[in-house]
Formats: structure tokens, sequence, C-alpha cells
């Protein structure tokens, strides 16, 4: 942080020893970060005297941040539930990004309603509303809603019941499918014992919904209604279906909620096992994004304040793979639940099955989960966030060195406007001296080279420099810009062998996530240059070869060469023609013509 305000001082000499959250803002008053502290004194004070470490992250948000507001509660609880309520208000730049998986549909029961519905949405926002799911199973989902309106007669109208009336039922009614609450036959009393029974077929205790379904088939068939006793068997197979024991997971008894957790780079994924009397009847999660510098009982702890302890319907015993970083808070803030960390036996077996599911969903996030986020999103700003600048890198370049086998190197430069080539920016340099033997030496003898021509010029200076390599190739760009003054501009290389990023200043390497934009973006103008120096390289090898044979040849110089290859193109060119073909340029005869071609022959 650069030169607080003396407002801005005396309001950190005031903080208050108590927990709270507080809110960094920037300048223009925008909410960077929301945190929590035991002691908010200490905590906000640490932004501002400690050092941010090697996190471009932090650095870019210590030089961001210009006021700070606290708000005081009662306890660590507290603190937990409002900072949740905060980030979901401001969504903060520097916080975990918690994904809510809006693409998988769910069941949602409008309890909100006197007469509640069963819907499918995509949405969590109905108040009072209880949900099922997501489904990533299309298929199961449709089963499990052909089951509910087999067995149950709830209305699928969107009538605000009781407030509004109708003069007669709708053909939902005449089929056997409602009770028609909306013409006020049906009493709410009753509506509503019927919907307790579809929470608990929801919720997989199938068990009881069995013996009831049996109980109404048998009363249907004695009072030979026997179309309905026949849906109601066709239903209750469907039920002893799901309980066959290879369409669910059995293991042990008894009933628990079991989380797993999974990372890879700065994403990651939180899994929920709902296991009900020793089968899990299913799995819901929630992906992360942006904890890169955020360790794994804090991301742990995001998902239980900001997911978990909203759900209805938990059950007692909370299984978890190791202790999240809030323990005693979080214990507060859910009494009812027995916290454990199993170690061996029946929980232990939960725990790996919920732990297998978070790796296979953060394998599948990177094939398909966010493609469309990630075409969405902009590359060049998500860049700029990754390498922690100030600015977005609307321009950057990106330096390649090809060689054939320690020959004919070059050097290219390739120019990105927008996230996209800008072709007639493309440099290629021919290295010179003793460079031709130097990686090094060649990264400094093109951007040498560049900058000096882009100064003389007065034209314009990229946002950015990327080299294509690893700490060595960073170093020798870096002593480049310093001599010319451009030390100022950002920096960057990317190492081909595990994709890792270097910038001046960090020891260690960024490890960007494989799906990551900005890192796609890199690699996409990496693999651009490599491209475009490698045509130049061959290229020259091309025209070396000719050179070479051509000049090898006894009474053929540089005149001579240049007349043959102007006529006929290039070296397979004269090896086709004829003795006669050949004489006929101008400064051949035939005896040269025969000595060309059976030189060429030979060789």
């Amino acid at each position: 942080m650069s030169g607080p305000t003396s407002a801005f001082e005396r309001k950190l000499a005031t903080l208050p020893d108590g927990p709270g959250v507080y809110l960094w803002k920037d300048a223009e008053g925008r909410v960077l970060y929301v945190g929590k502290a035991k002691r908010l004194s200490s905590r906000v004070r640490s932004y501002v005297n400690t050092d941010p470490g090697d996190s471009p992250k932090n650095t870019l948000l210590r030089r961001l941040l210009a006021d700070v507001e606290t708000i005081v509660v009662p306890d660590e609880a507290q603190a937990l539930v409002l900072e949740n309520n905060l980030i979901k208000e401001y969504r903060p730049r520097f916080n975990v990004v918690l994904k809510d998986d809006k693409s998988y549909p769910s069941i949602a029961v409008t309890l909100g309603e006197p007469f509640p519905r069963v819907l499918v949405t995509r949405r969590r926002d109905i108040p009072g509303a209880r949900y099922f799911g997501p489904f990533t199973d299309v298929g199961q989902l449709r089963k499990t809603l052909a089951i509910i309106r087999r067995l149950y007669t709830v209305r699928s109208c969107p009538d605000d019941i009781p407030r509004e009336r109708r003069e007669r039922p709708c053909l939902d009614y005449h089929i056997g499918r409602c009770k028609a609450p909306c013409v006020g036959w049906q009493a709410e009393s009753d509506y509503r014992v019927m919907i307790g029974d579809v929470l608990d077929f929801l919720e997989g205790r199938t068990g009881d919904v069995r013996e009831r379904v049996r109980e109404a088939m048998l009363q249907a068939s004695a009072r030979e209604d026997f179309e309905r006793a026949r849906e109601l068997r066709d239903a209750l197979k469907w039920l002893e279906r799901l309980e066959a024991p290879g369409v669910v997971e059995v293991i042990g008894t008894g009933d628990a909620d079991v989380l797993g957790f999974a990372r890879d780079g700065d994403d990651g994924v939180g899994v929920l096992l709902r296991v009900r009397d020793g089968r899990v009847i299913g799995r819901e999660h929630r992906f992360f994004e942006g904890i890169e510098d955020t360790g794994d009982d804090a991301v742990l702890s995001a998902f239980l304040v900001r997911y978990y302890a909203l759900l209805e319907g938990r059950a007692r015993r909370l299984v978890v793979p190791f202790p999240p970083e809030d323990w005693e808070p979080l214990r507060q803030l859910l009494p009812q639940s027995n916290w454990i960390i199993p170690q061996r036996g029946t929980l232990t077996r939960w725990l790996e099955l919920a732990d297998q599911n978070a790796r296979h969903l953060m394998e599948s996030l990177r094939i398909e989960s966010f493609e469309t986020e990630e075409r969405a999103e902009d590359p060049v700003y998500a860049l700029g966030r990754d390498l922690g600048m100030t600015s977005v890198p609307r321009s950057f370049i990106c330096v390649d060195i090809s060689h054939n086998q320690g020959r004919d190197m070059v050097g290219s430069l390739v120019w990105f406007e927008a996230g996209r080539p800008r072709k007639s920016e493309y440099r290629r340099y021919r290295i010179k001296g003793l460079a031709q033997q130097d990686d090094f030496a060649a990264i400094h003898e093109v951007l040498t080279r560049f900058l000096t021509r882009r100064r003389d010029d007065g034209a314009k200076i990229p946002d950015l420099i990327v080299v294509d390599g690893g700490k060595g190739q960073l170093n020798a760009a870096m002593d480049a810009m310093q001599a010319l003054g451009f030390d100022h501009i950002p920096l960057a290389s990317l190492a081909k062998r595990d994709e890792e990023v270097f910038v001046p200043g960090r020891s260690e390497p960024l490890r960007l996530s494989r799906r990551s934009p900005a890192l796609r973006l890199l690699q996409r103008a990496r693999d651009e240059a490599h491209r475009f120096g490698v045509t130049y390289s061959r290229k020259r090898r091309t025209a070396r070869t000719i050179t070479s044979e051509l000049l090898a040849i006894p009474g053929v110089g540089p005149t001579r060469r240049r007349a043959l290859l102007e006529r006929f193109g290039s070296l397979a060119g004269v090896r086709s023609a004829t003795a006669r073909e050949i004489a006929t340029v101008p400064g051949f005869s035939t005896a040269l013509a025969g000595r060309i071609l059976d030189h060429l022959k030979e060789h």
C-alpha cells in the first residue's frame, strides 16, 4: 500500500479489539475484499504492516487498498454469517468465488406457499422453497418426478391458492392427478400431510413411502379401483428398483452428511454426500475459484458457511476430511451437528467415496463444467489479474528463439492486441554474432533491437512482454529492458515443460489452472511466436542449402546462382531441368549445364 492518508491512519489507530468483519475498499469506494477476524485491530493492521510475500494477487490487493470499514459483532460465529452475507452482496474481486452451479437443474418444493408445488428449476431464489439436487443426470431427475406424479396429487398450476379461486377444476382433477385445492375441494392440512410424504421421498426415506404405497394399493384393489391400484403397483416397482444394490451405494447404517474436497491450482470443489439409512441418496457440490493463495482449511470453512449451513434437512452426523479454519465458531453456528473426522471404519469409507467424487468433478471441470464461463470471461483481463498487474495488458508481445540443430538461429516476435494477433506488428530477427550459439543472448538481442527501434521511431510500446522459456530467458529479457530504461514494463516468461509462469521478483513460478483463460492466451501467443519463428528458420535453412549446393559447382558463382534460381525457382527445379534448358539461361553453355547436372546427381 502506498501512502495512506492521515484520515486512514487515524482509522487504523482506533480499530476495535473484538470480533467482527472488515471490508477493504479502493480509492473509488469499491469493496475489494471482505474478511472476518477474532480481533479486528490486529488483523486489519497486519495488512499494512506485513510483507505480502510472493503472491501477485496479495501484492495487487495491497496496492489498491485505500480505506477500510469494520463491523463489530458479539462473537466469531456471527462474524462468519455476516462475512458470508457481505460476500454475496458485494462479490468482492479478491474473495474466493463459490460457484452456485446453475447449469444443473434441481427440484424445488415451494414450502413458502400454503399449497406447495414441486418444480424443476435452475435457480435457487424462490422464497421459502426447499431444494433437492442439483441433478447432473437428467434421466434420474425425470424418473424422480414421474414417481412423485404417480404417487401424489401435487398441483401443477401456478395459481396463488387460496387467494385465487377457480370456478371449476382443471383437467388434472378429472384424470386423478390433483384433488382440486384451487376450488376448495382439498383442505390445506391434508395437502400438507401429502407434501410431508413427498419430502420424505426426496430425502431418500423410501422405506416408509413403500409401506404407504403398498397399503394404498391394497385399499384401491379392495374398492375395485383397479386403474389406481395398477398405477400404485408400477410406482412400487420403481421404488424397489431404486433400492437395488447396483443403483445406490450401501455403506454401513445410519444417516450422515459427508464432505469431500479436491483442488487443482486456483480451482477447487466441495462435495456433499447425503447418506440416509446407510445409502448414498444424493450428491451435491459447489466449485471454487481464486483459491491459489488460500489454505484447504479456509476453503472448507467457506464451503460450510456459505453453502452447507444454509441447507435444510441436515443429518446429525457431519463427516469432514480435516478441521476447517474456524473450527469453534462453526461448531457454534451448527450446534446440532456431531462433527467427526474419521480415522477408520465405515465413516472412513464414506469419506473416501466423497473425496473420489470430488476428484472426479475436478477432472470434468477442465473439460465441460465451465466452458461457457471460460468463453465469456475476457482472457486479457484474466491475464492482468493473474500476473498481478495494475492495468489490463491490452497489447503484449511474445518472443521466441528458433534454430535448426544450433544453426540458422532466428528470433520471432508476435504482437497481440485485445487478445488477438496483430500480424502487421510481427517481427523476425536474424541473430548475429555470439548470440547465434546462446538462447539467453539471443533473447537479449531481440528485445534490445525491438525496443530501441520502437523508442527511436516513437512507436507504441506494449503493455506486457512475454518470452518463451524459464528463469534464464526471463533474466536475459530483464537485463535488456533495464539497460534501455524499459524495466517498468511488466514481464513474464512461460516454460514449456510444466506450463509454469515466471515473473520478476518471485522465486517460485505461478501455476495457473490448466483451464485458465490467462494461461490459454499465453499458450496461444507462445505457439504463434514459435510457428512464426520456425517458418523463418526453415526458410533460411532452405536458402543456405540451395546456396551451398550451387556454389559448390565449379564455374557457378553468385551471379550465375541467382540467374538459375530466377529461371527455375528452386534447387529442385534446377535438378529437374535438362541440359538444353539450362544452356538457354544467359551465361551458361551446354558443357557447363552438363557439369551442373552431373554434380547435382552425385550429391
